[in-house]
């Protein structure tokens, strides 16, 4: 609970808890403490290594059984929506006409209530992660890598920053008069005129 409290002390709408098996009593604690509550059913990142690996989930008839019974778990312990990931699309279309509560698919086909992809892999963050559900809407990596390459040129060449691209000061300054004394000294008229002053007036984008 202090993970939760941390969460949404932080701003977090809502907290997804992954698996259920352990965890349906947490489920309904944290419900009951009025926190919205997702369930992740399928691949569970989390639990990767006791999966086996990256593996696509429920793909025989006892493990879709399975799958079921700890989706309708969820549901009853108050989740009020069920991420499943990497699982066959049948799988998925069953799961989701079992329940009343929508699902959110990952590696889960068509038939679900919902979409959703890593923001990071969408955007092609990770050239090296090319799993089978990921559609790349952007290249950011190679985007990213070539505006780095390119500062780092300008910086050792000198090219940046440019003049354009460098704050200027606006001064008023009143100088120290000086008079020359009998003597041969320099010696200050008034004691004002000794003072400098420097005003700086400039704003961020000038």
């Amino acid at each position: 609970m202090d993970s939760v409290h941390d969460l949404m002390s932080a701003g977090a709408n809502a907290v997804k808890l992954e698996g259920v098996r352990g965890h349906t009593e947490m489920v309904r604690h944290i419900v009951d403490s009025g926190v919205p509550l997702m369930g992740h059913l399928g691949l569970t990142p989390q639990s990767v290594h006791q999966l086996g690996g990256m593996k696509v989930q429920a793909r025989t008839e006892a493990a879709l059984k399975i799958l079921s019974s700890q989706a309708r778990e969820l549901e009853a312990a108050g989740c009020f929506a069920i991420v499943l990931e990497c699982v066959p699309s049948e799988a998925a279309r069953l799961v989701t006409e079992l329940l009343k509560i929508p699902t959110i698919g990952i590696g889960a086909g068509a038939n679900v209530s919902g979409q959703v992809l890593v923001y990071q892999d969408l955007i092609g963050l990770n050239p090296g992660f090319k799993p089978k559900f990921l559609r790349v809407y952007a290249n950011a990596f190679e985007i990213i890598q070539t505006a780095l390459n390119d500062y780092n040129h300008d910086v050792k060449t000198g090219l940046f920053p440019s003049e354009s691209e460098s704050y200027y000061e606006s001064r008023s300054v009143e100088r120290s008069v000086t008079k020359e004394s009998s003597s041969g000294g320099n010696a200050p008229v008034a004691e004002s005129s000794r003072v400098s002053r420097v005003t700086v007036a400039s704003e961020i984008n000038q």
